[in-house]
């Protein structure tokens, strides 16, 4: 026997209720954004067409960052969205769905993210050294949603798969001051 879940979404229409079965879907997440303090974009990620222009990203980022940066709450409904979210230092997180999507699904991906760069930043999630450490906040995201469908929940899981994909061949992080590096030959026959 096989269950199925449909969501169902209740719209009015001249004072009359009217029931909207919805099919079900894996893509849950519709984006990722991180922001700093003053509500700029440190890392944003949009999976659907909601928002094409980077200009309309923008003004939804800014409308986003200016009714939640004051607030102590973690969710949101905003321009017919469900936002999750969760700030730390100067640093905002948010993650982003539709407005009949499941709020706790939306929260595991974003404490599963904010778990994750805690344990690979050693529990300095901050700005400077988020924007230090860009490359595993990406690899990060990709483990743990892909194209709006989620992949991973597992905080554990999204670190030691990053690590892999690190070791496996990605080049080592260049130096952060501006001196030489020299290489030597090992010496020997």
């Amino acid at each position: 026997m096989f269950w199925s879940y449909k969501a169902v979404s209740i719209l009015t229409f001249n004072n009359q209720l009217i029931a909207v079965i919805l099919e079900p879907s894996l893509y849950t997440v519709k984006a990722v954004l991180i922001l700093d303090n003053d509500g700029e974009r440190l890392y944003a990620k949009y999976y659907d067409g909601t928002y094409p222009s980077v200009k309309e990203q923008k003004a939804f980022e800014k409308n986003i960052f200016s009714k939640t940066h004051r607030t102590d709450s973690e969710i949101a409904l905003l321009e017919g969205l469900t936002v999750v979210y969760k700030s730390n230092i100067d640093l905002f997180f948010y993650v982003i769905g539709s407005s009949h999507e499941n709020e706790l699904m939306l929260m595991a991906v974003l404490n599963c993210l904010f778990d994750s760069l805690s344990q690979m930043l050693r529990k300095n999630v901050e700005r400077r050294a988020l924007l230090e450490n860009m490359e595993g906040l990406f690899l990060a995201v990709d483990e743990i949603v892909d194209g709006g469908v989620i992949l991973e929940s597992d905080p554990q899981q999204v670190v030691h798969r990053v690590a892999l994909r690190v070791s496996k061949g990605l080049s080592p992080p260049l130096p952060s001051s501006p001196q030489k590096v020299l290489f030597t030959q090992p010496s020997g026959p």
